[in-house]
C-alpha cells in the first residue's frame, strides 16, 4: 500500500471522488514530476544542448505543475472544486506539451525523452479521469 493510499484511508475527510482514481493520478502526477525533472537534467548534459531548449523547458514546467497538482489532491479538507478542475486542467496541458516534445526527441534515439513522455501520457490519462469524477 502506497503512501498516499495510507494517508487518504486515514484522513478524517474525504472527496468525493473514487479513492483508486484518486491515488492513482497522485502517483502519476509526482512520476511525471520526476520524470520531467530527471529528463531536463540529462538533456542539460547533451552536447547540442541548444536544440533541446524547448525540450527543457516544457520539462521543467510539466514538472512543476505536475507536483503542485499532485499536492493539491493530496488535500482533502474543504477542497475547492473549481480550483481542482483548473489545476487537473493546467496538468493535462502540460503533460501534453511536454509529451510531444519528448515523442519527437524519443523518436530520434533520446531513450529518456521516451520514458519521460510515457509518464506524461500516463498523468494524462490520470488527470482526465479525475476531471471525469469531478463531474460526476
Amino acid at each position: 500500500m502506497s503512501y498516499a493510499e495510507q494517508m487518504l484511508e486515514n484522513h478524517s475527510e474525504t472527496m468525493q471522488v473514487d479513492s483508486a482514481a484518486l491515488v492513482e493520478c497522485i502517483r502519476a502526477c509526482f512520476d511525471c514530476a520526476q520524470a520531467c525533472t530527471a529528463c531536463a537534467d540529462a538533456c542539460l548534459s547533451e552536447e547540442n544542448v541548444q536544440e533541446l531548449v524547448r525540450c527543457i523547458r516544457l520539462d521543467l514546467d510539466c514538472a512543476d505543475v505536475c507536483e503542485t497538482t499532485g499536492r493539491v489532491l493530496s488535500r482533502h479538507a474543504a477542497p475547492e472544486p473549481e480550483l481542482i478542475r483548473a489545476v487537473l486542467e493546467a496538468c493535462i496541458q502540460a503533460c501534453d506539451a511536454c509529451g510531444s516534445e519528448c515523442e519527437t526527441h524519443g523518436r530520434h534515439g533520446m531513450e529518456r525523452c521516451q520514458v519521460c513522455a510515457h509518464a506524461c501520457r500516463r498523468c494524462q490519462e490520470a488527470c482526465n479521469a479525475m476531471l471525469g469524477q469531478l463531474a460526476a
